[in-house]
């Protein structure tokens, strides 16, 4: 017995068709699923697939409060001017980035309409435990 992987995140969101602008437009997302107004699950919802993971977005409330809480996903530095603009241009707010160090790879953090966090990385986690193990 073994856990596969991740098999989907949700995300609770005030306006489906917003959110769903941000993640096709705005990150490449292809959407697969719309319940419309028929509830299978606990709201409306729309289903898509980004870097081969399944994101759920459902009406509802979402978090009250932003937070370091994050879904990061992994893309190619020189990609992440291209993704800056076009998350601009529907509005989300960029975040600063953190301090970093040398080896962890640039990322690119942004809220989205609805108080999540969500981080554009360029970096692996081999690339990061090498860099840390060579500060220790």
């Amino acid at each position: 017995m073994a856990i596969a992987g991740i098999s989907h995140l949700t995300f609770l969101v005030r306006d489906l068709e917003r959110t769903a602008r941000l993640l096709v437009d705005g990150l490449g997302a292809r959407e697969v699923y719309d319940s419309g107004e028929r509830t299978h699950s606990l709201s409306p919802e729309k289903f898509f697939v980004l870097g081969g993971v399944w994101l759920v977005a459902m009406e509802g409330e979402p978090p009250a409060e932003r937070s370091y809480r994050h879904v990061a996903f992994q893309v190619d530095a020189e990609d992440l001017p291209g993704y800056r603009t076009r998350l601009e241009r529907l509005g989300v707010e960029i975040r600063p980035p953190r301090p970093r160090s040398e080896g962890e790879g640039e990322s690119l953090y942004f809220h989205d309409f609805d108080n999540h966090l969500f981080e554009l990385h360029a970096g692996t986690l081999d690339a990061r435990l090498a860099a840390y193990a060579a500060t220790s």
